[in-house]
């Protein structure tokens, strides 16, 4: 198996963190802000045609850059607007560099957030990879949904820079981190989604580079689990990052198959959903060519 990050699908990406924008970082921010910031999301999360939202999108990229202005060292507000950034960028972005660049600002904004609220992580980037797991273990559940938009927004900005090595290197980092929010948030919010990025990570890379795709299996039937069998990128994404590589014909088109048969309309997933089946009719359409 060769290792692309490109091909981590950052479409799996964008349900987390939206559900992060609209339950997890409301609570610092003002009524207005917060009020606006759930409605809003929400609004997206059960859009059933992906075209309002990358039209739609881009204002509201404005309008948190304007509360990031008025509230530069606010995590919430910051973390917010990371989550808008690294989704809009990861899946709506028109080309390579405008990904980099949407990117790069939901890392800065989602980096920013978690060093004024844990100041230990201000400093990862020079830690050797053991001194990061150590400090790793030491967060406390208060910062877990900070730690889960940095992570995610990591990986939103690895795969935007999949040219640069010195990103790529940072994978087994977030997937440390993403372990430890499974720790210290057992019965937390976007566990289907934490299970599923999980997966994709560990079938992302070969064995040698720490890939582990017996791992991998165990990630994505947790994360079709625990969203009910709600969240169809899940399913998606166990085709794609475990049945394919492994030329598992059979699992590849039951998965796809059964999101294709399924209701996409699901409250909070509704979007993701109806990405999720375009997909899977590519997926199949193609698979002769793979198989």
């Amino acid at each position: 198996m060769i290792f692309k990050v490109k091909d981590l699908n950052l479409k799996a990406i964008f349900l987390a963190l939206l559900c992060i924008a609209a339950s997890a970082c409301a609570p610092l921010i003002s009524n207005v802000t917060e009020d606006l910031t759930a409605n809003l999301t929400i609004a997206v999360l059960n859009q059933e045609d992906p075209e309002i939202v990358y039209q739609g999108a881009p204002a509201y990229l404005l309008l948190l850059d304007s509360l990031v202005e008025g509230s530069p060292n606010n995590p919430s507000v910051l973390s917010s607007a990371a989550s808008l950034y690294a989704s809009y960028g990861g899946i709506f972005a028109d080309d390579e560099t405008r990904a980099k660049i949407l990117s790069k600002r939901a890392l800065q904004y989602s980096k920013h957030a978690l060093c004024i609220s844990y100041e230990v992580s201000c400093y990862w980037d020079d830690y050797p990879f053991e001194v990061y797991l150590s400090a790793v273990d030491s967060i406390k559940p208060k910062y877990s949904d900070l730690i889960l938009t940095y992570s995610i927004a990591s990986l939103v900005y690895i795969r935007a820079h999949s040219d640069d090595w010195n990103a790529i290197a940072r994978l087994p980092h977030v997937q440390a981190l993403l372990e430890h929010y499974l720790l210290i948030e057992p019965n937390g919010l976007n566990l289907d989604s934490v299970y599923m990025y999980l997966g994709i990570l560990s079938t992302l890379r070969p064995p040698a580079l720490g890939g582990d795709f017996i791992e991998g299996r165990k990630y994505f039937e947790l994360a079709v689990k625990f969203s009910s069998e709600k969240n169809l990128s899940a399913k998606v994404e166990y085709a794609l990052g475990y049945a394919k590589p492994l030329y598992d014909r059979e699992l590849h088109d039951k998965l796809l198959n059964e999101v294709l048969l399924a209701n996409p309309v699901e409250r909070n997933y509704t979007l993701l959903n109806v990405l999720a089946q375009k997909q899977a009719k590519v997926l199949l359409e193609n698979a002769d060519d793979y198989f």
